[in-house]
């Protein structure tokens, strides 16, 4: 992926899965990078790992969008290195699995802060640089869950829906000023989601790889879409779901997701 080579990335959540992935594509096809993410260990791993091995340039930013100052954080950080970020990826982003009134409020609230108000903050923070420049993108990682209510995931379910939304209405609002923005949907895939999710994986379908799911998604911006969903499969059970009722999806979706039915 040479789209961006010579350009600037930033990537959050880029610590595990999906967004150490998406900065392993990059930095192959020359692109210098912003990590960010809690855990310093991992970054600052990453981050030499990929400066030695493509000769690119890195930076490592810890921060935790579960804080409402976290997206400023990151901001000032590549204000403070004078660096234009010509690829905002807003990755980050968790669920938690059960029964909505047993779950402890502060986890729900912490979701909807790093899933919801974390990606807004952050997009609105980068955006008017980008179109000052006359260019830019934008990718948003949401969910094939943003396609129907999922119950024991139901905040989840609900925050990628939101990013499904909202980037596919950015991506009409701000294509006047050379800037663009696409959903990647990802399905079940191999990384620690479940884990800390607290929750099994509902399909028998085989997860993809994060790997797979990373490319998908910069071919997919690089093409100048607005959502891509990854994988034929994942792609046919999302469109499939809006030819049938509604409360009948999220019965259907209820039965699979139910405690005790995930064997």
């Amino acid at each position: 992926m040479n789209h961006w080579q010579g350009k600037w990335a930033l990537i959050t959540g880029a610590s595990a899965g999906i967004g150490t992935a998406l900065a392993r594509e990059l930095a192959a096809g020359g692109t210098n990078l912003v990590l960010t993410a809690r855990r310093r260990d991992r970054l600052a791993g990453l981050a030499g790992e990929l400066s030695a091995k493509h000769n690119i340039r890195t930076l490592v930013c810890i921060a935790d969008l579960a804080q409402p100052l976290g997206p400023q954080e990151i901001f000032s950080f590549t204000e403070s290195k004078n660096i234009a970020i010509d690829l905002l990826i807003n990755n980050a982003g968790f669920g938690a699995y059960g029964e909505f009134h047993k779950m402890h409020l502060d986890r729900l609230v912490e979701m909807t802060q790093v899933n919801v108000t974390a990606v807004v903050h952050m997009t609105h923070l980068y955006l008017p640089g980008m179109i000052a420049r006359g260019s830019g993108d934008i990718l948003i990682v949401a969910s094939t869950a943003a396609f129907q209510a999922v119950p024991y995931i139901t905040t989840y379910a609900a925050t990628k829906t939101f990013d499904l939304h909202f980037a596919e209405g950015l991506a009409e609002d701000v294509r006047q000023y050379g800037v663009r923005v696409c959903a990647l949907c990802p399905g079940s895939t191999a990384t620690e989601f479940f884990q800390v999710a607290g929750q099994r994986n509902h399909t028998r379908r085989s997860p993809e790889t994060a790997e797979k799911v990373a490319h998908v998604g910069l071919a997919a911006m690089a093409a100048g879409k607005s959502s891509v969903i990854s994988g034929f499969a994942n792609w046919m059970g999302a469109e499939s779901v809006r030819f049938a009722p509604r409360r009948l999806v999220a019965r259907v979706a209820g039965g699979m997701f139910r405690p005790g039915k995930m064997k």
